[in-house]
């Protein structure tokens, strides 16, 4: 086979998982970042492989429809979003388009019950967490994609305004660092930064401790080395589709993706009061606090110390919920009584065999998947199905606008 030239010009005609465009060259697949089906452009192409090679548009000959001015400075330089250029709606299409696409070709589902993605109404300022990296001069940035070089900028479209408030003050003042982490909450007016550093001018406002984040109603102490959703900027929204009377919550009301995702796994587990809940990964006992006032009995499993403490903090004053430090491979085997529905939210790897072949031992009525990644999210579906499991749903929700990952949540029942 012939070597590819460093440029080449192609038709796109597919998107793929990593969010590039795809089209083929001389039979060989190209993957084109910041590319949109149906246009034809010119690619730089950065690696060759055999069967494939994979470059960057730097020439649109005959556009999309669907492609739009990205309104950052800095996008297609900064590697935090990949998809600024396509019209918005178009992006919610692709994700549902790309995670039935890894339930087919990965999980093998011929026809996925994949729903319409639940998107933002302002997919803009919506994240509450950021890691920037430091250079030699105390510039605060990102790294540039494929590679280790330094891009300092000034704003991010994407980040929630406290964040933006912390690096406009914090910009060139931060020398002998290798990161700063700024988290915000929206509903607390909380901003934690780390680490608090003698070198960092310091406003005696902010925390280095932990964060308190309000989802539902709940508040949830979040410290520095423990996860939480990203994106928690309410918005006001009509949710009467998704809300069960007696639950609680406004059908319409003020709601962020992340207090959406929360509702979603309450519909799903559809409690009647006397159900036990297994809430794996349970990070800081997010869904398991939001369900224990409706459930009978949660065990929560997580194996971070920091997660667990907070878990522990934010489930104070609920009797019902029990939480283990373990991994969840190592619990799920041990639990020796029925239990009605078990909520899954791995890392972006899945679940280990050892957590698949425990949770169809025990066998559930129902499982609740809760996924950043469409490959492993289809990988560990096929299983449970194989296990006895009929898939019924899986609904995507825009955690991540202007980015290619997915979130989505699945409903299993046997």
């Amino acid at each position: 086979m012939t070597s590819l030239p460093d440029r080449l010009e192609l038709e796109l005609v597919d998107m793929a998982f990593r969010g590039e465009a795809v089209g083929r060259f001389d039979g060989r697949v190209v993957f084109a970042a910041y590319g949109i089906p149906g246009e034809r452009v010119e690619v730089e192409l950065y690696k060759h492989r055999s069967r494939f090679a994979r470059g960057r548009v730097v020439a649109v000959h005959h556009p999309s429809p669907f492609r739009v001015a990205a309104p950052c400075p800095y996008f297609g330089e900064c590697g935090g979003c990949q998809w600024q250029h396509i019209d918005y709606p178009k992006q919610l299409e692709f994700k549902q388009k790309v995670l039935a696409d890894q339930l087919r070709r990965i999980g093998h589902f011929e026809d996925p019950p994949v729903r319409p993605p639940i998107g933002m109404v302002d997919p803009w300022r919506y994240r509450n967490h950021a890691r920037f990296s430091v250079d030699y001069d105390g510039r605060l940035g990102f790294m540039r994609p494929e590679s280790h070089d330094f891009l300092g900028i000034d704003y991010c479209l994407i980040m929630q305004e406290p964040i933006n408030d912390v690096l406009r003050r914090l910009q060139g003042r931060v020398p002998k660092l290798h990161q700063v982490v700024v988290r915000c909450s929206l509903r607390t007016g909380q901003v934690l930064v780390e680490p608090h550093h003698p070198a960092i001018p310091w406003d005696p406002n902010w925390r280095d401790d932990y964060l308190e984040e309000e989802l539902l109603g709940r508040r949830f102490r979040v410290s520095p080395p423990s996860f939480f959703q990203v994106n928690t900027r309410p918005e006001r929204r009509d949710l009467s589709w998704l809300i069960k009377p007696g639950w609680g919550y406004p059908a319409v009301g003020d709601y962020s993706i992340a207090d959406i995702l929360g509702l979603l796994v309450l519909r799903y587990v559809d409690p009647t009061g006397i159900e036990t809940v297994v809430d794996a990964y349970s990070g800081v006992g997010t869904f398991g606090v939001i369900l224990a006032d409706k459930v009978r009995r949660v065990i929560g499993i997580e194996e971070s110390r920091s997660a667990v403490r907070d878990s522990r903090h934010n489930s104070q004053g609920v009797p019902n919920f029990e939480m283990i430090e373990a991994k969840t491979e190592a619990v799920l085997p041990t639990l020796d009584h029925p239990v009605d529905a078990v909520i899954l939210d791995p890392p972006r790897v899945g679940c280990a065999p050892e957590v698949m072949t425990a949770l169809l031992k025990l066998a559930p009525p129902k499982v609740i998947y809760v996924s950043c990644d469409p490959a492993t999210l289809a990988r560990d579906l096929r299983i449970l199905v194989d296990g006895g499991y009929r898939l019924v749903e899986v609904q995507p929700l825009d955690m991540f606008p202007q980015t290619y990952h997915i979130e989505s949540v699945s409903l299993l029942v046997r």
